[in-house]
């Protein structure tokens, strides 16, 4: 956590193939705010284009949703929503908005 302190926002990126990401990404988020308190992120969804072959179901993004998170639907292979992520996370970390 030593590399996060003085951050004013971060991105959790989860591999939508692999639910494990997933889950990992909601220990580090827990993490994260226990030791820094809280401060912006954005959930990034990545493989959006490879939607065919995901492991995550949508109930599960619903329920990230559900608690407040920004979650934006990626494909670093196509460029989609990479440019969105970090307009979110800039404007979330001026207004100061967790």
């Amino acid at each position: 956590m030593s590399y996060l302190r003085g951050s004013s926002g971060y991105v959790l990126v989860v591999d939508g193939t692999r639910k494990n990401t997933l889950e990992k990404a909601l220990e580090l988020q827990k993490k994260v705010e226990e030791t820094l308190g809280k401060i912006p992120f954005i959930l990034v969804l990545n493989k959006w284009d490879m939607t065919n072959e995901w492991e995550i179901e949508d109930t599960e993004i619903e329920a990230v949703i559900q608690r407040g998170w920004t979650a934006i639907k990626t494909s670093a292979k196509s460029g989609q929503g990479v440019e969105e992520i970090f307009q979110n996370l800039a404007n979330r970390i001026i207004t100061n908005k967790c």
